[in-house]
């Protein structure tokens, strides 16, 4: 059957299966894997600093906001994964409730981020590796290593092919490596926070803080811009319990499980981020000196330089925890942006061989290795602009997730606007609540973006910058957080029109069309998910 034949059928179809695996992942499973592709260990590390730096002792109160759309957001993939169980989530979500132009940068923007991350998990596990062997060795001078621009690079594509080969032999091969690494980061991270609040109490804090009210107030921080990039800071450390959604297809019960197991993941990371964040602040306080958390040189690894004075010889447990959660998270978050081109290949969105399942493990195959390559190029990239490339990509992390999030919490309002007549608790659910939490969002987006082409964002790196002050800071040119985030929008926007040139069925409306009846009465007769087709590939 050809192509055109496969996109005739998929459009009477309207979303329809690809072939991957069936009832592999329960909730239980899904909840594990998310943590994992959240990973606290690795995203504290790298993002708490950056916070810190922004708002301050504020850090609670901003974790609280960024919270509260997550959770806004949340109910909308809940409602729109029952209606939907499908792989390409934003991406056919947005295309169902707003047409393919706008669905396609939804997807885009799920596929950027997710691949922006990757390198930087690698990265970070790649830093901690070098830790790792100097904490062993007694020879500090081996964590410098890292530094080395063509052994960063090389041990950084090393980790990514790896979790490139685990992701592409499946769910269930992912599912049995993620337990017992988060079990372990988890273990340590309570170990790190009892310790500080240990020394906190017994007046062996660098510099001691008492816990109070105003941390966990928002208007205490110095100005709207701080706020609003640490709101979007505080997006990129919850970001990653969606990626349970996109494995819906490969799920024991499609429209609950996935729901189940995002809301588990995101509670279980709000409650360490919280413990976390206030034992750091009381034990380092947010100076910019010595061990403060506010010091710009312990920005991009906060741990690397607190686990030490905090936890003594048993700080290895915390490099171990940050290097098994960054190659963990490295792994599973692999499954997001996979399964998410493995969608547009097989609706058209994309080209046709990203839609390539392998007949063995019933995974991405393609797609997967094109996410592992994309990662590593755009790293190398970032890395020779910007020696601090982590905390550059984390920024433009952030405003990469508040979009297309925030799309898919409209999707979500619109695609079930008629719900309103269904009672108070769907329209909460399914319309209000996702609306809210996707207005606030792209909101969070806007501002973040402008903000962003002050050279003095995030790191201070720059393009075109011919000024830069004693610290090496850029004083002009536009700010490279602001040139990775939209411009990698715009290259999306160029590869949309180019595709559409090229197979214009998907963006005719042809192949996944947009709904324009009530959901609630539709929703078992459009979706292909049936059970003779589920007893099919299991068997």
């Amino acid at each position: 059957m050809t192509t055109i034949e496969q996109q005739s059928g998929a459009a009477q179809r309207g979303v329809s299966r690809k072939g991957l695996g069936v009832g592999k992942v329960g909730a239980i499973g899904g909840a594990i894997i998310g943590v994992s592709a959240v990973a606290p260990a690795y995203t504290l590390t790298s993002g708490l600093g950056p916070v810190v730096a922004e708002v301050g002792l504020q850090v609670p109160a901003v974790l609280l906001i960024g919270f509260v759309p997550m959770l806004f957001v949340l109910f909308g993939y809940r409602e729109l994964n029952a209606a939907m169980p499908d792989s390409g989530t934003s991406f056919t979500w947005a295309t169902r409730a707003f047409g393919p132009w706008l669905g396609w940068m939804a997807g885009w923007g799920l596929v950027a981020s997710t691949i922006l991350v990757l390198s930087n998990l690698a990265a970070v596990a790649v830093d901690f590796l070098f830790i790792l062997l100097a904490q062993i060795t007694g020879d500090e001078s081996l964590a410098d290593l890292t530094r080395v621009l063509w052994l960063n690079l090389l041990c950084t594509g090393l980790f990514v092919a790896g979790a490139a080969w685990i992701s592409y032999r499946g769910v269930e091969a992912t599912k049995k490596v993620q337990i017992g690494l988060v079990i372990f980061q988890l273990g340590a991270l309570g170990w790190y926070v009892v310790a500080a609040l240990v020394a906190v109490a017994n007046g062996d804090g660098f510099d001691p803080q008492q816990v109070d009210a105003s941390w966990f107030d928002p208007f205490a921080a110095s100005s709207l811009s701080a706020l609003s990039a640490g709101v979007s800071l505080a997006i990129f450390l919850f970001w990653g319990w969606d990626t349970v959604v996109t494995m819906n297809e490969e799920a024991k019960d499609p429209k609950r499980t996935p729901g189940r197991a995002a809301i588990a993941t995101i509670v279980i990371t709000m409650a360490v981020y919280l413990f976390v964040t206030i034992a750091t602040l009381a034990y380092a306080g947010v100076g910019e000196t010595g061990l403060g958390a506010g010091n710009p040189e312990n920005q991009e690894s906060i741990f690397a330089v607190l686990s030490a004075p905090i936890m003594g010889p048993f700080a290895i447990l915390v490099s171990i925890a940050i290097l098994l959660s960054s190659a963990a998270s490295l792994q599973s978050t692999m499954i997001s942006p996979s399964r998410t081109i493995l969608a547009m290949g097989h609706y058209g969105a994309m080209p046709s061989a990203f839609r390539t399942v392998s007949p063995r493990f019933r995974s991405p195959s393609v797609a997967t290795l094109a996410s592992a390559i994309v990662a590593m190029a755009l790293y190398a990239v970032m890395r020779v602009l910007s020696e601090n490339a982590l905390w550059d990509t984390i920024s433009a992390l952030g405003m990469m997730v508040c979009f297309y999030y925030g799309i898919t919490g409209l999707a979500a309002a619109w695609y079930f606007r008629r719900s309103w007549r269904s009672g108070v608790r769907r329209a909460l659910s399914r319309i209000v609540l996702p609306l809210l939490g996707g207005l606030a969002l792209l909101a969070l987006f806007c501002k973040t973006a402008v903000d962003s082409i002050d050279p003095a964002f995030g790191s201070g790196s720059a393009l075109f910058a011919t000024r830069y002050d004693a610290d090496g800071m850029a004083q002009d040119g536009i700010g490279l957080v602001f040139v990775a985030s939209v411009g990698i929008l715009l290259l999306g926007v160029v590869l949309m029109l180019v595709q559409a040139a090229r197979h214009p069925a998907f963006f005719r409306g042809e192949v996944l069309p947009v709904a324009v009846d009530d959901p609630d009465a539709a929703d078992d007769d459009e979706l292909a998910h049936d059970e003779g087709a589920a007893t099919a590939e299991r068997n």
